[in-house]
């Protein structure tokens, strides 16, 4: 099980001296191991986790060049296990339908089966159905009611979870649209290339980065548009053919002087971008959402949307909403300045093998202490700034840009490690919590968390 305070992670290796990102990069296929520093954290226990789930904030993630994390161990436990193999179940027969052929996705993840552009759907369908089992673990097996928590978000293809769990729409009637159009967007995938916008000092504007994609599209060699907004300082593009290229020599007279561009080999599938104009995916998307049931009721918990970076689902606009999800970027920084606003005290991480919204709290935590230390004020934030997390009054008072600073002193917990460190062989209504650390992959280059390291 994981408990810490992000930002006071420190990386255990033999070389102090090396930033975790270089080494990442140096020995990707090495064990990380997590440790709390902080004095007085404890493991949480399911009653921890009943008490704290009012000002918890749950976070899906999305997809990622490996999706399965430790998903074949929740499917063979022996309580878990029912749980696991209905909602693969039910997240199969709505692949077998829009693929037209028989889908076993339980098999697939006990077979421990890759994740490629091939398999997009399959992929796809899988990380849904797994956070909504663990969400389901959760509330079934540990009577944790998850729906009272404060707010819930997701990046990417979690935000569709995050609904579901909302009860905005039922899997069956949502998880189809996605999976409808991942065969085009996976197609997109050949012309396609990955970078990183960076920026060490001055903030990277939305609207100068999207006016400076918007100005190199013009050109007409192709397609190019921010995908994600990792944080002020970085983000994620898509584009097509030498695009790239064309936007880092131009890219100075719109963003600051020291941005730098770094690309990567991956070809990503380029939602949340322009580049799914090609395949009428907005449209179709649309036009499947405006002939599906549900979506006719607000979300709860409140759904942070990474489409508008705000908790504005209502009981009517979720089809718009939707809509714009298929090619408008993702907003995670929003979404992560809004959970710290609300006086969240803990994120609850779900899903298989969570990196890239864990890494970018832990890289903002790591800024903020950074910061303070260099004022001289990382003590007193040891001892004020907790006490301003466990008010949420006054959290939700700080001025805008100020909230960041509470990042150290919320705790982060990922699902899959809690669950698989508890002893419940008592059955659902006897639970002993035990204690032990638990050692977690290192993610490799490939992993679209490595981003938020510059």
């Amino acid at each position: 099980m994981r408990l810490w305070p992000a930002g006071w992670l420190r990386y255990r290796k033999a070389s102090p001296e090396t930033s975790p990102p270089e080494a990442l990069a140096e020995t990707p296929q090495r064990t990380l191991t997590l440790r709390t520093v902080v004095p007085g954290q404890h493991q949480v226990t399911r009653d921890d986790l009943r008490k704290q789930i009012t000002t918890a904030a749950i976070a899906f993630r999305g997809y990622d060049a490996s999706n399965l994390g430790r998903s074949p161990e929740l499917l063979e436990h022996s309580v878990y296990g029912p749980i696991v193999r209905e909602m693969l179940g039910r997240a199969s027969v709505v692949s077998a339908d829009v693929l037209k052929k028989e889908v076993d996705l339980a098999a697939r993840v006990a077979a421990r089966e890759p994740a490629t552009l091939e398999t997009f759907v399959q992929d796809t369908a899988t990380i849904v159905a797994m956070e909504l089992a663990q969400v389901r673990i959760l509330e079934e097996v540990f009577e944790i009611p998850v729906r009272e928590a404060m707010l819930s978000f997701g990046h990417s293809i979690g935000e569709l979870a995050a609904l579901v769990l909302g009860g905005v729409y039922e899997m069956e009637q949502l998880l189809p649209i996605p999976l409808s159009l991942a065969h085009d967007c996976a197609d997109l995938t050949a012309d396609t290339m990955l970078g990183i916008l960076t920026s060490p000092s001055g903030t990277l504007e939305p609207e100068r980065v999207q006016r400076l994609c918007s100005a190199i599209s013009s050109r007409g060699h192709g397609l190019v548009g921010p995908s994600t907004f990792l944080s002020p300082y970085q983000v994620i593009l898509l584009g097509q053919a030498d695009t790239l290229d064309l936007l880092e020599a131009e890219m100075r007279e719109y963003l600051p002087a020291a941005v730098t561009l770094r690309r990567r080999p991956n070809h990503w599938p380029p939602l949340h971008t322009p580049l799914v104009w090609e395949r009428s995916v907005p449209n179709r998307a649309a036009v499947a959402l405006y002939h599906t049931g549900g979506g006719n009721q607000r979300p709860r918990p409140d759904v942070v949307s990474c489409t508008t970076g705000r908790a504005n689902y209502d009981e009517w606009n979720s089809r718009e909403i939707l809509t714009e999800w298929t090619d408008h970027p993702q907003r995670l920084w929003d979404a992560m300045e809004h959970t710290l606003a609300s006086g969240a005290e803990l994120v609850i991480h779900v899903g298989p093998e969570p990196k890239l919204i864990p890494m970018a709290f832990e890289r903002l935590s790591g800024k903020v202490m950074k910061q303070l230390k260099t004022r001289h004020l990382d003590s007193l934030g040891r001892r004020v700034l907790p006490s301003i997390s466990r008010n949420a009054w006054l959290a939700r008072r700080l001025p805008h840009n100020a909230v960041v600073i509470r990042a150290p002193f919320v705790n982060h917990l990922i699902l899959e490690d809690w669950l698989l460190a508890q002893d419940v062989a008592g059955g659902a209504t006897h639970v002993r919590i035990a204690d032990q650390p638990v050692s977690v992959p290192a993610p490799t280059a490939h992993n679209t968390s490595e981003v938020v390291s510059p």
